[in-house]
């Protein structure tokens, strides 16, 4: 019987500067993620998005693009009179800069209809989503979300999060601690990024940020840290599994969610921590090699 991964969240229209041009994609974190999780799941297991779109071309285009990946849009919501978010990424001062436009995006309403969202949840075995998912609701469709998460679990379903930190999209800090905290009360697995968690929480080292989210209830904390060492738990111990050092880092855009894509695959297909880490880091090198958020599939399954 096919086991189902289920990914939540808002996916964009992506214009990224090649020289003095600009090169339209799609992306968006949870959709990352579900497009590096189907890339290395093996075939017990279905993938589909569930976020809210319009009826526009541009909507109808990035439901092509995630369907031609091999992940389901049959659960995706529409809502008439919204369309996808779009941003601009542009390199200055050596570093990537976002601008956004997402004030009519569909997907902030992707929890406004508790029957749709529950459709989309009924059936799936392993639900991901970020906290960049939260940050776009408003607060009773966090509270309704939140909600079916948690009876989703009752039901059996196992629950991953990335709370993938993005203060712009919060009122204040207070807010993104609250909210984060309430989503690591229904997770099984979190994956967060050390200097996110340590600039919001005042996290010591990758080992609080690991015990915090522990004592809200999550089984599995993998501490991702950059260039560094990520923490995962090992036998009841945790290990730190080496990082891949590259040379020359193109666009960082999208690692971190190859990471958890390829951990979270490589961990229902079977594989100890330690191991589904470790694919996890080369896959996330192949990512940081390319343009744009997601890497050609070639270049991960002989990379």
């Amino acid at each position: 019987m096919t086991k189902r991964f289920l990914s939540i969240g808002e996916a964009m229209i992506e214009m990224s500067a090649a020289s003095d041009n600009w090169r339209m994609g799609y992306a968006g974190d949870t959709m990352n993620t579900a497009w590096y999780a189907r890339a290395f799941l093996d075939a017990s297991w279905s993938v589909s998005y569930f976020t809210a779109l319009g009826i526009d071309r541009y909507s109808q285009g990035l439901k092509r693009f995630i369907a031609d990946a091999g992940i389901d849009t049959g659960s995706i919501a529409t809502v008439a009179d919204r369309r996808p978010g779009l941003y601009f990424i542009h390199q200055e001062n050596g570093d990537r800069q976002f601008t956004y436009w997402r004030d009519m995006s569909a997907a902030k309403l992707l929890a406004r209809d508790e029957a749709a969202l529950q459709a989309a949840l009924d059936g799936a075995d392993e639900i991901y989503f970020s906290g960049i998912t939260l940050a776009i609701l408003d607060q009773s469709d966090r509270e309704r979300f939140l909600t079916a998460i948690g009876r989703r679990r009752r039901q059996g379903a196992r629950i991953s999060f990335d709370p993938n930190i993005r203060p712009r999209l919060w009122s204040g800090n207070d807010e993104i601690r609250d909210w984060l905290t309430r989503a690591g009360r229904v997770c099984d697995i979190v994956l967060p990024t050390f200097g996110d968690e340590q600039a919001l929480f005042g996290d010591e080292d990758v080992h609080t940020t690991a015990a915090r989210y522990a004592r809200l209830g999550a089984h599995e904390v993998v501490v991702k840290n950059g260039h560094e060492p990520a923490l995962v738990p090992a036998d009841g111990n945790a290990v730190e599994v080496p990082a891949i050092r590259v040379e020359t880092v193109v666009d960082a855009t999208g690692a971190g969610d190859s990471f958890n894509g390829a951990y979270l695959a490589a961990r229902l297909n079977g594989a100890a921590g330690s191991e589904a880490a470790a694919l996890a880091h080369r896959v996330a090198a192949i990512c940081i090699g390319h343009h744009g958020a997601l890497a050609p599939r070639e270049a991960l399954l002989n990379g």
